[in-house]
């Protein structure tokens, strides 16, 4: 089959190649893929992640052609969307049915291979800081594909949320999804915090953390920055009250999430904000276009 592959020496570390079709395990669909989408920590680091050879691949969409041997999941025929840490970027892949959800007919694949990593991640970082309701919650980063999801899903949690973005061209349409407040620096936010959901590591979380009221916490997802994080906590400990600062990472199983997330994008509730789209054969273009920062929010390949 027909399969995007690492390869070292390849424009943007990627190439075709034909591989070997799947295997699937007792408790794995076998999924005919129609579109994929991109993340920034997948290509950043493909080179550290992925082996020559390897498909790499988050997020995908598709149509189950071979149900689970165990009878888990869902039939043949059922559109699905799919989250493992490997073998997306194919024709077909082997996931665990305990980590995809079934989708409404007629729902786009497109849309909703957007959901995968960023969705679950905004989703999991969110409920990880606690009941949100009428609290001020900061998401930085907020432009890029976690953000956008975070802002959501923080808004319709209840929260007061503030967008924090790197230029004013980047906050574009992040108050239609639920921002109170847009800044471009931390210097700008005048009130404390009860949360945060920090996407760029480095300086700003810290900022962020300062930030927080007694009892507050921060939930540490990205390093967009490529910035290592430096806290006094000399300074935190004259500061008074307990604030608590947590690496985050997401958690499998995926599939009730997923499944949560389909609900809110058939229900018009969750907006996957897909700032490119195209066939994956302009892969590269897409690629460069992400880790450049020239796309707001998610990019989808279409597979043709």
């Amino acid at each position: 089959m027909r399969a995007l592959v690492h390869d070292p020496e390849a424009a943007g570390g990627l190439r075709f190649a034909e591989v070997a079709e799947p295997d699937p395990v007792p408790g794995q669909a076998l999924v005919e893929i129609r579109a994929v989408s991109l993340n920034f920590g997948e290509l950043k680091y493909l080179p550290r992640n992925r082996r020559p050879g390897e498909i790499p691949g988050w997020d995908a969409a598709g149509v189950v052609v071979k149900a689970a041997g165990d009878g888990s999941g869902p039939p043949v025929g059922a559109g699905v969307v799919t989250f493992d840490w490997l073998g997306a970027w194919a024709r077909r892949r082997a996931v665990d049915t305990a980590n995809l959800a079934v989708l409404p007919e007629g729902l786009d694949l497109g849309a909703a291979s957007a959901l995968p990593v960023a969705g679950v991640t905004a989703l999991q970082a969110l409920r990880a800081l606690g009941a949100v309701i009428g609290r001020r919650v900061l998401v930085t980063g907020a432009s890029g594909g976690v953000g956008r999801f975070a802002v959501q899903l923080a808004a319709r949690a209840g929260a007061e949320v503030v967008a924090s973005v790197g230029s004013a061209a980047r906050g574009e349409g992040l108050r239609e999804l639920g921002a109170a407040e847009i800044v471009t620096d931390l210097d700008q936010v005048d009130r404390p915090l009860f949360g945060v959901l920090d996407n760029v590591g480095g300086g700003q979380l810290a900022r962020a953390f300062g930030l927080l009221e007694a009892g507050g916490s921060a939930q540490s997802i990205g390093k967009a920055s490529g910035e290592a994080t430096t806290i006094d906590f000399e300074a935190e400990r004259l500061r008074g009250g307990r604030r608590r600062l947590e690496p985050f990472t997401v958690t499998a199983p995926f599939g009730a999430d997923l499944a949560y997330l389909v609900r809110l994008l058939a229900d018009g509730r969750l907006d996957p904000q897909i700032g490119w789209r195209g066939p994956w054969e302009r892969v590269t273009e897409a690629a460069d276009a992400l880790l450049s920062r020239q796309i707001l929010g998610k990019g989808v390949l279409d597979l043709t």
